[in-house]
């Protein structure tokens, strides 16, 4: 190599020093080159002469024996961004650092370090540069293994919803024409009671085993929804202990809850704290002796979290039951018994009380009892709780009092459907009931008649129930009319669309009759309080 072609700091040729700088550009795994620009006449970059490569140069870029050849030699058609950045530098003075492709060199990327050799007048460049193909081949399978996935797991998300609405829909007929059956008059036979108990049984079992896998599948695509704020633990074992009772008293167990006294406040997602509680709750007396006890206690533990312990007089577990107890669909054996029950609960409690940060586990001893806990972490309680506002339940005895007739319309296009609204509302006198079966005849019905409430389904002929709703809404003649969706969609994401796109409340089927009623009456009372007001 001559002496003009030496990249700066570098030593004479035949020196020591020299043979130890060979060396050392040897070493390195990267392609090393130092080239000149060639410049046409008006002064653009056009090709670069290679002076010098280390061993690794050819491996790297692919070009054999290139000391002395220009780079256009191996490779006419190399894109113009590439003598554009070098004579850049040799021009400027300034190094370079980017990653790019070289589309005329067998679809190579190349991650570059470049800089100037010499004084201003020089026109050489020292080029440090690896070939990372193999990386960005990865990068491109890891991106469109991600695409894949989101698409994978969008297409769940729509396939659980439908799978929802589709079973929700006959579960709808089902339990509503039952519950019909159970209440109506006269009073069914005790056959015919006990028929249908086992069928509002069944139906109800069946409603459960749906949630419960909807709600794990929810999970584990990470698309369950979680609010975690400071929360009353204490207040919300006093509304577990509530609802449970009944369950404890009709199978005679024992039932007590201590240490509730002082103020607990954890971080948590209030909702998914009373379904875990719930979960162990209705366990331990499921499958607890007869005459047996359950115990909840609360407090401190020495991390500063509270642990609640939900502790059984059962007949216990043994350890290797213990390791399978929070596997999904696993019920321990449980399944030739008389107790009902999925085999999803405990799977679904371990995981939301993890996405809350918290843990959850189990003790026993064989024919001494359970032991279930959870832990949470512990926040100071907040110093003012409000209460949201609720509109004003009419009563039965207001009923009685106002000779007021209101006019309910249905929105439905499933006759079984329709058949059931019709059959409660039969028992109403005081409501009269109009039916559209598409979204756009019910938007015109409603505009005629002007009644005082609608119930409006979602998965409607023509327009959605949502669309229909927005109508409703930019007609000063109806805007005023709450509207109450009652559908088969009934994720957490539907539920939450429906309340924003203005559905004073969200129902989902299958029906259940109290709760229908109970907002229905909700609605209309709203509805005599706007025509009071205005009067």
């Amino acid at each position: 190599m001559t002496k003009e072609s030496q990249p700066l700091g570098s030593p004479s040729a035949g020196s020591a020093s020299d043979v130890h700088y060979r060396d050392l550009l040897s070493l390195i795994d990267e392609g090393y080159c130092v080239i000149e620009m060639i410049f046409d006449d008006a002064g653009k970059p056009i090709d670069y002469r290679f002076l010098e490569v280390n061993g690794h140069f050819e491996a790297q870029s692919g070009m054999h024996a290139a000391t002395g050849k220009r780079v256009r030699e191996f490779y006419p058609d190399l894109e113009r961004y590439w003598f554009e950045f070098y004579g850049k530098v040799a021009l400027t003075g300034e190094p370079a650092q980017f990653v790019n492709e070289a589309a005329s060199m067998d679809g190579r990327w190349f991650e570059v370090h470049a800089l100037r050799l010499g004084d201003a007048s020089s026109r050489k460049v020292a080029i440090l540069f690896k070939n990372i193909s193999e990386r960005k081949r990865i990068e491109s399978d890891l991106y469109a293994a991600l695409a894949l996935a989101e698409r994978a797991n969008r297409a769940k998300s729509e396939f659980l919803s439908n799978m929802s609405h589709e079973l929700r829909s006959p579960l709808n007929a089902i339990l509503g024409f039952a519950q019909l059956l159970e209440s109506g008059a006269p009073p069914p036979t005790h056959t015919q009671k006990d028929s249908v108990d086992q069928i509002l049984k069944a139906g109800w079992y069946l409603l459960e085993l749906i949630n419960e896998i909807l709600d794990l599948a929810l999970i584990e695509s990470g698309k369950l929804s979680m609010s975690l704020e400071p929360m009353s633990l204490t207040e919300v074992l006093r509304d577990c202990q509530a609802m449970i009772e009944p369950q404890a008293q009709k199978r005679r167990i024992g039932l007590a809850f201590t240490g509730l006294d002082g103020p607990l406040s954890v971080m948590a997602d209030r909702t998914r704290v009373k379904q875990i509680l719930i979960n162990l709750l209705s366990n331990a007396i499921k499958y607890n002796s007869a005459g047996g006890t359950v115990r909840v206690t609360c407090g401190l533990v020495a991390n500063g979290r509270v642990r609640i312990r939900v502790q059984d007089t059962g007949l216990g577990l043994t350890p290797e039951q213990l390791a399978q107890l929070f596997r999904p669909f696993e019920r321990l054996g449980q399944e030739i018994g008389l107790e009902e029950g999925t085999g999803i609960g405990l799977a679904i409690s371990k995981r939301m009380i993890e996405l809350m940060g918290g843990t959850i586990g189990a003790e026993s001893v064989v024919g001494v009892g359970s032991t279930f806990w959870i832990e949470l972490g512990q926040r100071a309680p907040s110093t003012v709780e409000v209460d949201s506002v609720a509109l004003p339940v009419v009563t039965d005895a207001q009923r009685e009092a106002t000779p007021y007739v209101s006019t309910v319309l249905y929105v439905e296009d499933n006759p079984a459907n329709l058949l059931l609204v019709q059959r409660i509302l039969a028992r109403r006198p005081d409501i009269r009931l109009l039916s559209a079966v598409d979204g756009l005849s019910g938007v015109e019905v409603a505009r005629c008649s002007l009644p005082d409430a609608i119930v409006m389904d979602i998965n409607l002929p023509g327009i959605s129930g949502t669309d229909a709703r927005r109508l409703l809404a930019a007609d000063a003649t109806t805007a005023h009319i709450p509207v109450i969706a009652l559908s088969a969609n009934a994720m957490p994401h539907d539920i939450a669309r429906g309340i924003e796109a203005g559905f004073c409340r969200y129902l989902t089927k299958p029906i259940k009759v109290g709760e229908f009623i109970d907002a229905l009456d909700v609605a209309l009372a709203s509805t005599r309080a706007s025509t009071a007001t205005i009067q």
